[in-house]
């Protein structure tokens, strides 16, 4: 790391602690040369991910999008703001730490109905009924009765 006050590239970390809730690591540095202090953040580099659309297209991936998709479904639902973005950095973990840089908007609806069922079933029928596109109340009654069936076994 180059020093701000003499430019040296090299400097000695002196202290190293967690940093905004453990996202990055700040560092206080010494350089070899001037003997001042500076402070350093690292964070972890994280891949940009593609969604590629069920028509094709291609965006990059929003957990903004996400949390709104989740937070839609358990509207009015007992279902709290801190379970609902534990679902959503779950999801973006498990897409980060997959090799895939390119996934199927498909595959993270599927995500989101795990995550969903686990958290509350009428979210989860919810955003189902919406991902799937029921197409009538048949549709619909057959999710249900595959919800209770598990529930049951």
């Amino acid at each position: 790391m180059r020093c701000p006050f003499c430019g040296l590239p090299e400097s000695k970390v002196v202290d190293s602690r967690p940093a905004e809730e453990g996202v990055t690591v700040r560092r206080r540095r010494e350089c070899l040369q001037c003997q001042k202090r500076f402070t350093t953040y690292e964070i972890m580099e994280r891949l940009p991910l593609i969604v590629i659309k069920k028509d094709g297209s291609r965006q990059t991936f929003d957990k903004q999008k996400l949390v709104n998709g989740i937070l839609r479904a358990c509207e009015k639902r007992p279902v709290t703001l801190a379970d609902i973005t534990a679902v959503a950095d779950e999801i973006e973990q498990e897409l980060q730490n997959s090799l895939e840089r390119e996934i199927m908007s498909t595959h993270v609806g599927e995500m989101v109905m795990k995550g969903l069922k686990s958290l509350d079933e009428v979210a989860y029928v919810r955003f189902a009924s919406v991902y799937r596109q029921f197409r009538d109340i048949n549709t619909f009654m057959d999710e249900l009765n595959k919800l209770l069936n598990e529930n049951n076994s």
